[in-house]
């Protein structure tokens, strides 16, 4: 990844939020933005890159829409504009009482995005856009919808907070709950791409799992008597703690129950169980809550033999209940497969569809490998690989899948 590339996976959201914010327009922010890394495009290489980048971006950016509004404005607009103008010069500054009290660029922009007015859908694609840096490509496959279709509902969702005048501007201390749900999904969505990227070499991308625990602990802070808020929070921290112990010194991905367990990082297991043991005293569970419980479980395991698959199972019931989903059951799956064996967990995976996604062959592959059902395995492996979209997604199945064939061309010489 060039300079550059890696100023903008860092960068993009926090300079579109303070753009947002000083001109109140979230397209003229965008544009700004984006003209200021087309300079940077030009310019770094010859001039090399300066010694804050982030702040390069967003002072640039600053500038670029002064630029644009001195030429748009007309005579009269001018004098209504200066002010404006002056305050973009002066810079970002420090927050004032009328910001209300979300004080983070990023955060604000994220409860913004999750106005009422906008569908759920349209609210998590438009601020992973703004607020994580994500590219259409990418929320796409978070979404498992073509990225034609996600550019079409992008565009619809920034016409919405146009045509519908929804000001950019932060929301009371009363609209926060109602607007908590689509935030927290948001971040997860977040932390996903970043615990296991859509597309590229590496299988994690560390910044922006960074950047959604950043804003998951903000919302604890923020709201710290949400159990849903402290349930993401550990839900997040528990799978970061395993992060290093996920790729082999190869960059080839490592399954849960192959991992050396010594990697994790034991002061992230420690404050995520502590986060869960605060969910449970709450007695109000949720889906983020109960994930966190499964990994608590997990993590309880000295090796993965002595996890505790029958309440890992027991979970997974009781989020079928609250939030049923294709990913939901296809864990729970492999999850039942530890407890019955792999037929039990291939006939779990019934009816369960994952169309743009290679998990759901890859689960099928190896239970279907485990069973010595070998010519069916392989062909699992083969559509999952179709699908992989990391290098080190697809260099382990290969594995696996060269591993299953082995027996095959064996007795065929």
């Amino acid at each position: 990844m060039t300079s550059i590339e890696a100023v903008f996976r860092e960068a993009y959201g926090r300079a579109v939020a303070v753009l947002t914010r000083l001109l109140g327009d979230i397209d003229a922010a965008e544009e700004a933005v984006q003209d200021a890394f087309l300079t940077a495009v030009q310019r770094w290489p010859v001039d090399g890159v300066p010694p804050s980048p982030a702040g390069w971006i967003v002072t640039t950016a600053r500038n670029r829409a002064v630029d644009r509004m001195r030429r748009e404005s007309t005579r009269t607009e001018r004098y209504v504009r200066a002010a404006t103008e002056a305050a973009l010069l002066d810079g970002p500054g420090e927050p004032t009482e009328e910001e209300g009290i979300v004080r983070d660029d990023r955060l604000r922009m994220l409860f913004t995005c999750c106005h009422p007015a906008l569908a759920p859908a349209a609210r998590v694609a438009l601020t992973l856009r703004l607020v994580g840096g994500l590219t259409t490509a990418e929320i796409a496959r978070a979404f498992l919808m073509p990225e034609t279709t996600m550019a079409q509902r992008l565009v619809r969702a920034k016409g919405k907070i146009r045509d519908a005048r929804i000001p950019y501007r932060v929301p009371t201390g009363a609209d926060l709950p109602d607007r908590l749900a689509g935030v927290l999904a948001v971040v997860y969505l977040v932390f996903t791409e970043g615990h296991t990227a859509s597309a590229g070499d590496e299988l994690v991308r560390t910044d922006l799992c960074a950047e959604a625990i950043r804003l998951g602990r903000e919302l604890v802070e923020l709201m710290p008597d949400e159990p849903e808020a402290l349930g993401l929070l550990a839900l997040m921290l528990l799978t970061e703690a395993r992060r290093t112990a996920r790729v082999s010194p190869t960059g080839e991905l490592v399954p849960l129950p192959d991992q050396d367990r010594s990697r994790w990082d034991t002061a992230l297991v420690a404050e995520g169980q502590d986060l869960v043991r605060r969910c449970l005293r709450r007695g109000a569970p949720g889906p983020y809550q109960v994930q966190a419980a499964i990994q608590a479980v997990h993590s309880d395991a000295a090796t993965a033999a002595d996890t505790d698959w029958r309440q890992v199972v027991v979970l997974y019931d009781h989020l079928t209940a609250l939030a049923p989903s294709p990913v939901v059951a296809l864990n729970r799956a492999v999850a039942v497969a530890e407890v019955d064996g792999p037929a039990a967990g291939l006939a779990a995976l019934a009816g369960v569809e994952l169309p743009r996604s290679h998990l759901l062959p890859a689960v099928r592959a190896d239970l279907l490998r485990r069973l010595g059902r070998t010519a069916e395995a392989v062909e699992a492996y083969d559509a999952a690989l179709a699908l992989a979209g990391t290098t080190a997604e697809r260099t382990f199945l290969r594995r696996r899948r060269d591993e299953s064939a082995a027996p095959d061309r064996s007795e065929g010489t």
